[in-house]
Formats: C-alpha cells, structure tokens, sequence
C-alpha cells in the first residue's frame, strides 16, 4: 500500500511504501487469506486463526457469506480512504485492490463507497454478496469506476466461473465499458504479464500531476 504514513489499528501490520515526491496518489491492496495482516478464526480453515478480511464458509456459490463480517472489513477500508482524503488524497486518486478475498473486499468497498474512486483491480476473486446488488451500491457514485478484473484460467480455489460471473454481475451495476476481464494460463497465483497489466492500469488511472 502506498501513500501516507497513518496510524490506523488496521495498518499496525500493513506494509506502507512512502512516495519518492509529493504524493499526489494512492494505491491500497489487500491481501488475501492467510498471506499478511491481522488474523481471526475462519471456518474455511476449521476454524484457525489466519490472516483474513471476513469469515469463510466455503467457495462455492451456495455458501452462507459472512455479511457482518464483510461489511465490518470494508468500513475499515473506507476509514483508511476517508483518511487519506482528509491528508490531501483526492478520492479519484485512490485506487483499490487485492488478490483473493483481498480483491473481494475491494470490489464490495468500491462499489459501497460514498466516494469516487480511481479504479479498482480485482486479482482471482469474486464479489461478495452479489445478490445484495445494485441496491447496495446506493446512489451508486462509482457507476462509471474503472475496474481491472484479472482470474487464472485454471485456478483451482476461485475458479473461472467465479471471474466470468463477477463480471457479468458488474456489467449491470457499473458502467459495462469501463470493465476490462483478462485471464491468463495460471492457476490461483499472478503472472509477468498480469503484472504488467496491473502497472498499465494505475498508469493509466493515475497519471502524474
């Protein structure tokens, strides 16, 4: 994550990489279960405690989600946003983003947010409690966001269907044309050229000023 230096709870344990310059920008990313950060019991892990957003059930389409736990996490997400609006950040200079359940949690905080972001990408994940949208997404500021969604091809955690139905389901709430969904021959991991895609969008999104 980069931007300013904050002293959040949340990111006792982030990992924050200070601008060279003046920091006009920033990129929060999350990460995905069990990689860094605070941990808690998830049932998906029998109930050890792991790095991780929200509870997990499962990862099938007909788990119960955890929507307490998922919409606790985004507020957090959304204090660090209103944070770094407060210290200077325009919101449309702040993208979001994560692998995993990490990217889950940033597609549910973007699309919930009551500000315009910058972007969005969303690395081998799904969006959480789909059915809850588009009256979830409220006034629905962010109707036009760019969204970077990347999946493996034969990722076998978050499959495919996951990515093409999460695409499917952002088509009708936000504007279908600014929602670019690649996949590559990789399983649940990044690759060279996902890499290389994900430095073009925060390019793109966040030229300099």
């Amino acid at each position: 994550m980069c931007g300013n230096t904050m002293s959040l709870p949340l990111l006792d344990e982030a990992a924050i990489v200070p601008g060279t310059e003046r920091e006009t920008a920033v990129v929060i990313f999350l990460h995905g279960l069990g990689d860094s950060g605070p941990k808690m019991p998830v049932q998906l892990k029998n109930f050890v405690s792991v790095p991780s957003w929200f509870d997990l059930t499962g990862l099938s389409l007909d788990v119960v989600e955890d929507e307490t736990g998922i919409k606790k996490a985004a507020d957090c997400i959304k204090a660090i946003i209103e944070y770094e609006i407060k210290n200077g950040i325009p919101s449309h200079r702040i993208i979001l983003g994560g692998f995993s359940q990490g990217g889950a949690l940033s597609l549910y905080t973007a699309l919930t947010c009551r500000h315009k972001l910058g972007g969005v990408i969303a690395l081998s994940c799904w969006l959480p409690l789909h059915k809850s949208f588009p009256q979830a997404a409220g006034s629905n500021v962010n109707k036009d966001i760019s969204i970077l969604q990347c999946h493996g091809e034969k990722d076998p955690v978050i499959t495919l269907r996951f990515g093409v139905m999460t695409s499917k389901k952002l088509k009708a709430i936000i504007n279908p044309t600014n929602i670019q969904f690649i996949t590559y021959l990789m399983q649940h991991c990044t690759c060279k050229e996902e890499m290389a895609a994900v430095e073009d969008f925060i390019a793109k999104q966040l030229p300099p000023v």
